[in-house]
């Protein structure tokens, strides 16, 4: 769904983010963050609403002040995903995220927002590596299945990586413009820090902690914030 076609139709407000813009402010993964998280009650309306507005995950507040959040795709539940929690976070200021995995660290530095999680919290992922930035830039989406991390080294050196994502769910979300939670996953599979470019120009940092944890960064911005029907 469009942001302009969501602004007439949903029952609550939705602020729609980009996350993970690239260096001129374009592209990134779009995000739908419910403020009055207990204006749409029970999984079965979150998941209603998730699917109505389509985009790869949409985020539900509870608490503001402890940072409680859900996290729903169009088709399911997620306990942990990267790009909505470096959204959520910079658009409320937060500096702790309650999930149900455990808590994940916020800050932010300059253009940038982080956060800090553990790569053990992130849904099974498949990263397949390929020998060049042309390859993953040629992939056809696969059939779903499995979700398909497809990388490639731009410049191994410099940690710069080409990737794509493909959730491989069936819902509706063939291709992820900007994954981090996969993005955590080869982090801690390399042991380095990584400059990440994904889909078609979102950019993402992370960078190994002291201990099990991996920090991920991205720029965000706020694209429009459809009211519900009828204001």
């Amino acid at each position: 769904m469009s942001e302009a076609n969501a602004a007439n139709t949903l029952p609550v407000p939705v602020d729609v983010l980009r996350v993970f813009c690239g260096p001129d402010g374009r592209h990134g993964n779009r995000l739908g963050v419910v403020r009055e998280g207990a204006a749409v009650p029970g999984e079965t309306a979150r998941q209603a609403l998730a699917c109505q507005l389509g985009f790869s995950e949409t985020v539900f507040v509870d608490d503001p002040e402890r940072g409680v959040v859900e996290i729903y795709t169009p088709g399911t539940r997620l306990p942990f995903a990267g790009h909505p929690l470096v959204g959520v976070a910079w658009l409320l200021d937060l500096e702790v995220l309650e999930l149900p995995v455990g808590d994940v660290l916020a800050r932010q530095d300059g253009e940038f927002t982080w956060i800090t999680a553990e790569a053990a919290w992130v849904p099974p992922r498949t990263l397949r590596q390929y020998g060049s930035a042309a390859e993953v830039e040629a992939l056809d989406v696969p059939e779903p299945g499995e979700w398909v991390y497809a990388w490639a080294w731009q410049d191994e050196a410099a940690g710069r990586v080409r990737a794509r994502g493909f959730p491989g769910r069936g819902d509706g979300i063939d291709e992820d413009e900007a994954t981090g939670a996969a993005a955590l996953l080869l982090t801690h599979s390399l042991g380095r820090a990584l400059n990440i470019t994904q889909g078609r120009g979102s950019q993402l940092l992370t960078a190994p902690g002291p201990t099990e944890t991996i920090d991920l960064a991205g720029r965000v911005t706020l694209t429009n914030t459809p009211q519900p029907y009828g204001s």
